[in-house]
């Protein structure tokens, strides 16, 4: 492994150490892996309602900062985010009404759960907790056909 791999995948490993740490409680980690893939889905949409050329390059910066913790992580967000992309050009005329409900009654699911953690948001120490949330709930399926370890 050369060096820059090694660099990144040891920061990818801290990042969701880290993360980890503030999400132990199941029910508070079975509400994230609800209300994260809901609150991404809600978040594209409301770019998109604005232009879609925010939403994309959303996505495309997103890609970026996964790109230089792991290449794994990138092509499973790299999926994830063009079926995102996809339920959210069938949305339609809703989108805009869907997405805020979505990402209303999401966050609020995520409180609660930090409520039951007793902890707060990883995301209140450092913003880029916002974009390690999917990875934590990826990575048990990445581990499970031994994409990640």
């Amino acid at each position: 492994m050369d060096a820059l791999t090694s660099d990144s995948s040891r920061r990818i490993d801290e990042l969701l150490n880290h993360y980890a740490q503030s999400h132990q409680h199941p029910l508070n980690e079975r509400i994230h892996f609800v209300a994260i893939p809901l609150i991404m889905l809600s978040l594209i949409g409301l770019m998109f309602s604005l232009s879609s050329l925010l939403a994309y390059g959303f996505v495309l910066a997103s890609m970026v900062y996964y790109l230089r913790l792991s290449v794994p992580f990138t092509v499973a967000m790299g999926v994830w985010s063009v079926i995102l992309l996809s339920v959210v050009h069938a949305m339609g005329e809703q989108r805009l009404s869907w997405c805020v409900a979505i990402f209303v009654g999401a966050w609020i699911l995520q409180f609660i759960g930090h409520q039951i953690e007793g902890k707060k948001p990883s995301f209140f120490e450092d913003i880029q907790y916002l974009w390690v949330g999917p990875l934590f709930v990826l990575q048990p399926l990445l581990r499970k056909f031994h994409i990640v370890w």
